[in-house]
């Protein structure tokens, strides 16, 4: 992996977070991207060159086509972007009757339209490198539901779709393109998104995931040894999906 330049959105989150670091780990330069927390991003940055790696940090809103556009011009100026990681999301939960337009449309701009902006002008740059990994990270809630985030789900299984069609459209390209559907994942500070006994009944490994289970993952899935699979669907969820 050494050499290869990878871009993380919503790298400031654990997940993210967690995802850099392994791909720093192994040698990627890393482009850390954020939108609400530039001060996290350059704590991340800081981090992962004190350990010896490579990273920089960018900053721009996934929902303003604009501000994408030219982030990634910047981005792309610099070389081509061989590994993409498409990690930025959002929840903004509520029952589809009480759902307003623009709890969908945050949502659903973040999640799959900020995909299809980042994605777009990295591959052709990287299709003539001959060799791409692109990973998206979707949720369990894709696969199986979950009440009160119609929209998340909407979104997520959105990215499900545009996964299994840009794989067929580059595979002869050297280009794969997989989707990791994380479930109960523990925050960085050791929280638990539900209650104990919800996740014991949910789950069952009966315990939540750490973001390094979701980086691992990710890890091989952008490496030369997952080179012969694409168009996958990957759930890291301790049984639940």
């Amino acid at each position: 992996m050494s050499g290869k330049k990878a871009l993380v959105t919503g790298a400031s989150g654990g997940i993210g977070g967690a995802i850099a670091r392994r791909l720093a780990a192994d040698g990627c330069h890393v482009v850390l991207h954020g939108a609400s927390n530039p001060g996290a991003l350059e704590t991340l940055r800081a981090e992962i060159e004190k350990s010896g790696g490579a990273a920089e940090a960018v900053c721009f809103d996934l929902r303003d086509e604009a501000a994408v556009a030219a982030g990634m011009e910047a981005v792309l100026a610099r070389g081509a972007v061989q590994i993409l990681v498409h990690n930025a999301g959002v929840h903004d939960d509520a029952p589809l009757a009480g759902m307003t337009d623009e709890q969908w449309g945050r949502v659903m701009d973040v999640s799959l339209n900020g995909f299809y902006r980042v994605a777009r002008p990295i591959i052709l740059p990287m299709i003539r490198t001959r060799w791409g990994r692109i990973v998206c990270i979707s949720s369990i809630t894709a696969i199986i539901g979950n009440r009160g985030q119609v929209n998340y789900a909407a979104a997520k299984a959105g990215l499900h779709g545009a996964v299994k069609a840009l794989a067929l459209e580059y595979a002869d390209r050297g280009v794969t393109v997989n989707a990791v559907a994380p479930g109960i994942i523990r925050a960085p500070d050791g929280t638990v998104p539900i209650a104990e006994d919800r996740l014991e009944a949910l789950i069952p490994m009966k315990r939540a995931g750490e973001p390094e289970d979701v980086a691992e993952l990710v890890g091989f899935l952008a490496s030369d040894k997952a080179g012969y699979i694409t168009g996958q669907i990957v759930s890291v969820s301790g049984g639940a999906a």
